[in-house]
């Protein structure tokens, strides 16, 4: 139950903070390209990237803070952050054409299942 509670502040905490710097940056550009979830998406593929090797690799910071910063607090920042992290474990793993067909098929996909869902929601609602 505790661990729960611990990714459960994370979550909460990394939802903010999304919140916080993606409407930070919008407010600063105004443009039409959404660089406040580009930004969000790289920093926290960067953070989930020191994050693996200090908490996994080195095991220099605690197990039980992984709930806490890599599930909790990046999950809810980005799930980009675990996707970029998959994708770098199937490259260092020597499977690099997976490690592209995963890449191109997550962007795909993932463009084409919220494509649909917004047709089909508009059909039916």
């Amino acid at each position: 139950m505790k661990y729960l509670i611990f990714v459960a502040l994370g979550g909460a905490s990394g939802a903010v903070a999304r919140y916080l710097l993606a409407n930070w940056v919008h407010a600063l550009w105004e443009g039409k390209l959404p660089l406040g979830t580009l930004l969000v998406n790289m920093i926290g593929s960067f953070a989930i990237g020191i994050v693996y090797v200090l908490l996994v690799e080195r095991q220099m910071i605690h197990p039980d803070w992984r709930g806490v910063l890599m599930v909790g607090f990046l999950g809810a920042f980005t799930t980009f952050s675990t996707f970029s992290l998959e994708t770098i474990s199937l490259l260092e793993a020597g499977h690099a054409v997976h490690a592209l067909g995963y890449m191109l098929g997550s962007a795909l996909l993932c463009v084409l299942m919220a494509g649909l869902a917004v047709q089909l929601t508009r059909l039916l609602v």
